[in-house]
This record gives C-alpha cells, sequence and structure tokens, in this order.
C-alpha cells in the first residue's frame, strides 16, 4: 500500500502515528478527488489546506462540467472571454448557482452531472386574458421561485404559450408545466371551493423543439390543493453548440363549459435522469 497509508516500519515497530492520507503530494490526492461528487470534494477540502489546494485542481473539475461551458459561462456568469481567467472549480460553482434572464421571467442553473435545469415564469408566457381581471388574478406567493402566481377564477378558452432559446448540453430532457387546482390557501386553511370544469375534458399540453422533435399529452385535472408537474414530453439535444428553441402551451378551449380554480407557476425543463420528487 505505501507508507502514506500503513504506520509500521521495515522492523516492524510503529512509524509516526501522524502520518496518513494527508501526507500523500497534492497532485496525488487531487487524482482521488477526481473520482467524488462534487459535494464529497468540497467536504474533503475542508480537512486541511493540502485538500484544499488539491480541491481546486481544473482536471477534477473539467469533466464535471458540459462542453458547451465556455458558452454558458459567458452567457450566464461574465462578459465575453472573462471566464479564461477562472479555475474550473469557480466556473462550476457560478454554473450551479441560479441566474435569473429575459427581464427576470426565466432561471437557470446546473445540476449535478452537467445537465441545465430551467424555469420559465408564467410571466414569460402569452395568456388569454391575462390583463382582465375577471378572469386572473397575479397573487405572491412564497410557494413560487418568482414569488408570484397566476390564478384563473374562470374562463372559457383557456390558452397558455411560451417559448424559449438556450445553448443546452446535449443530453436528454423534459418539459413539464407546474400548475395547482385551487387557490393558494392564506395561512392554513385551504380554498378549493372555486375549482370547476377540469373533469370534463382533458387540459392538452404540447412543445416542439427546433430539431424537429414535439411531443404533446393529455391531462385531466382533478388533484386539488397540491402542486403537480404535468408531464408533457421529453426530448434530446444533440448539438451543445447550437441554441434550441422551445415552444410550449397548454390549453383547454372547448367553450361548451366553464373552467376555473386554476394556479400556474411556471414550466421547467430539467434533465429527463433527474430524481424528481413528485
Amino acid at each position: 500500500m505505501g507508507s502514506g497509508f500503513s504506520a509500521a516500519t521495515d522492523d516492524g515497530s510503529l512509524g509516526d502515528p501522524s502520518s496518513g492520507l494527508r501526507d500523500l503530494p497534492e497532485n496525488c490526492l487531487a487524482t482521488v478527488l477526481g473520482y467524488l461528487d462534487p459535494p464529497d470534494i468540497c467536504n474533503l477540502a475542508r480537512i486541511n489546506r493540502s485538500f484544499h489546494r488539491a480541491s481546486s485542481a481544473d482536471f477534477i473539475w473539467e469533466p464535471k462540467l458540459p462542453e458547451n461551458y465556455r458558452i454558458l459561462a459567458n452567457k450566464l456568469m461574465f462578459y465575453e472571454g472573462s471566464s479564461e481567467c477562472l479555475g474550473k472549480k469557480d466556473i462550476y460553482a457560478g454554473l450551479c448557482s441560479p441566474v435569473r434572464f429575459s427581464g427576470g421571467t426565466k432561471e437557470v442553473w446546473m445540476e449535478k452531472g452537467g445537465g441545465i435545469c430551467m424555469l420559465v415564469s408564467w410571466k414569460g408566457m402569452k395568456i388569454t386574458g391575462i390583463d382582465d381581471r375577471r378572469y386572473w388574478s397575479l397573487i405572491p406567493s412564497l410557494q413560487s421561485r418568482f414569488h408570484t402566481i397566476a390564478y384563473l377564477h374562470q374562463i372559457w378558452w383557456l390558452e397558455v404559450e411560451g417559448d424559449l432559446e438556450f445553448e443546452f448540453p446535449a443530453g436528454s430532457y423534459s418539459l413539464f408545466f407546474r400548475l395547482k387546482l385551487g387557490r393558494p390557501p392564506k395561512g392554513q386553511s385551504k380554498t378549493t371551493q372555486q375549482v370547476h370544469g377540469w373533469n370534463i375534458k382533458p387540459v392538452r399540453f404540447q412543445f416542439s423543439v427546433s430539431n424537429g422533435e414535439c411531443a404533446s399529452s393529455q391531462h385531466f385535472l382533478n388533484e386539488s390543493g397540491k402542486w403537480q408537474r404535468c408531464h408533457v414530453g421529453d426530448f434530446v439535444i444533440e448539438d451543445s453548440y447550437k441554441p434550441t428553441k422551445i415552444n410550449f402551451s397548454m390549453t383547454q378551449i372547448d367553450c361548451t363549459h366553464q373552467k376555473g380554480g386554476l394556479a400556474l407557476d411556471s414550466v421547467f425543463i430539467c434533465p429527463s435522469k433527474l430524481d424528481l420528487v413528485r
């Protein structure tokens, strides 16, 4: 194993009991750290100065970054070219921090493994009747990362549309609408008595991607008082360096009945392999 892992000398007596893993050269420590996940690397970096210095090695962090990390860093963190002055550990940490753009209507961050997650607020969507208070109210809510949700009182024609363009790293992604039946409660009380019309016809969700992929799904909304992610479908990004445009929508345009009592928060895009708590 080597002297760094054993305190025994050649004559069988115990050597310096203080010797151990921390006595390895920094490049050896960095090699070991490279096999670990980022949270474990950061925890070990607190042990001593040797671990801290070793944990900053670029070759540890570069494999954990998406291949287009320079584009993402320049887009989300810095001005053009400034990322060249930073270490890969700093770039990794910066990309993992949520960043708002498009006037604060979109939020993006990187998950462990280099996949990108994005939230699109209802504020960044086109919603039929959103400016008419007979149909919609804008309600402050701590249950939303954007601190406000759109609440539908009642309407005949529900139509929500949105789009985005972004350099997603290569991989498989899933798209969800985040919504809830029932007005967000004040205090601990639940107010779901205004929910109506969603059990007659399903809501249709769909999206199309600039690479030609598209998906659609239909959901009856019948679970009140709980935020839910309605899965629309999955798509695959193959070119990390080309901006991908996505159009998405949510509709229930059967005008034979009114529907109401719906809280709309956002659209969520994430790597398909991400373990979501549903």
